[in-house]
């Protein structure tokens, strides 16, 4: 009996035992989890800050296209039916306005020319005959020698003679035009891109024998994303470049009211100031100086990719990270000006690149420059 006490009272003592350890692992589990809960001062990370700001920045436009021409100007012949006998240019020919391009065959028209100059020498000559007799015929009749209707006969051979005149006269203007055209000539001054005709052709009227680029002005159609399309003014400044040709400056000549439904672009024509190296069809970039906006900015500093996505990471009311995505409008060495975050938000610079989303920080003031050093290091040598 003696013995049975005592091993109930060691049982109940053992018991106690483990009901204290178990409390106090368990207290000391519950503190654990509310400091990984808080976040403890012990695993912040220290950081500094900067508000994003409006600033006014230089905002250049970025985008490409394709080289054109400013105006091409097809040219045909006019006059149709006749042979190349001579062609005078080729492509990639200047030529000035009034300068021959082909010659057509001319020996028909000269013939007929030389008809029509006779045909004009006649009806001259019966003109004055016809002038002459109804001078006459108007004398006599004012003397009583001639009646009435001989008069009136006189007259009509006169405007029939000046009518016959006139028609070979005009005969004669369109067979000097139809020989004129048989010289086929440069309508404007520029740059010859395309040629279709060969000596021995037999020219149609109407048929484009050559393509010239007016005053071999050319363009760059630039696709511009159409959030930037309203900061696209005529008359901005532009940088065109190219990895074939290099860099020509330009300027925006027009900007076109429609934007493709499908790829959401409009179009920015920008006048190229010299061609160089560039021919119409080739691709391009285009820098365009859009002048001074408000923009968000940040520092250049803050900005960070993650997942190839550029983002800042934003201090929140609880002194936590938030990774804000952005989209970069223009970038320099201290200012970056992006969408995506509004003026005042809490922009973590230092410290950003070793933070993760919802990490607690710590907020310190930036360091400061230590560019006095270099010169208190210099007073103690010269004190030494």
């Amino acid at each position: 009996m003696a013995n049975r006490l005592q091993n109930t009272r060691a049982g109940a003592a053992v018991l106690a035992l483990a009901l204290t350890l178990a409390a106090c692992g368990g207290e000391e589990k519950a503190k654990d989890a509310e400091a990984k809960a808080k976040g403890g001062a012990g695993s912040s990370q220290t950081v500094t800050v900067q508000a994003a700001a409006l600033r006014n920045l230089p905002r250049t436009i970025t985008a490409s296209g394709t080289i054109s021409a400013w105006e091409e100007v097809p040219v045909g012949a006019e006059t149709g039916g006749l042979t190349a006998t001579a062609v005078y240019v080729d492509e990639g020919r200047y030529v000035r306005q009034g300068a021959p391009l082909v010659q057509l065959n001319d020996a028909l028209l000269r013939a007929q020319l030389r008809q029509q100059q006779a045909a004009v020498q006649t009806a001259e000559a019966n003109a004055a005959r016809d002038d002459a007799a109804l001078a006459r015929a108007q004398e006599l009749k004012e003397r009583g020698f001639l009646s009435q209707a001989s008069l009136d006969t006189a007259l009509a051979n006169q405007r029939s003679s000046q009518a016959n005149l006139a028609a070979a006269r005009a005969a004669l203007a369109e067979t000097q035009t139809r020989l004129s055209q048989a010289t086929i000539r440069a309508p404007v001054s520029g740059l010859v891109i395309s040629r279709s005709v060969t000596r021995g052709q037999i020219v149609s009227p109407g048929t484009e024998l050559f393509r010239i680029v007016r005053d071999g002005r050319l363009e760059l159609d630039a696709q511009v994303p159409e959030t930037d399309l309203a900061m696209v003014r005529a008359g901005q400044s532009a940088v065109i470049a190219s990895d074939q040709v290099g860099e020509t400056t330009g300027t925006v000549r027009i900007v076109t009211p429609e934007v493709d439904p499908q790829t959401r672009l409009g179009v920015a024509r920008i006048s190229l100031s010299g061609a160089g190296g560039f021919r119409p069809g080739m691709f391009a970039r285009a820098r365009i100086d859009a002048g001074a906006n408000p923009s968000v900015t940040v520092p250049t500093a803050a900005v960070l990719y993650r997942e190839n996505r550029p983002g800042v990471y934003i201090l929140d009311n609880q002194s936590r990270a938030r990774f804000r995505p952005v989209t970069i409008q223009s970038r320099s060495q201290q200012w970056t000006a992006v969408d995506g975050v509004q003026a005042g938000a809490r922009v973590i610079v230092q410290g950003a690149g070793f933070l993760g989303e919802g990490d607690r920080v710590r907020v310190v003031a930036p360091a400061a420059p230590r560019a006095a050093a270099p010169a208190a290091a210099k007073s103690n040598q010269a004190a030494r």
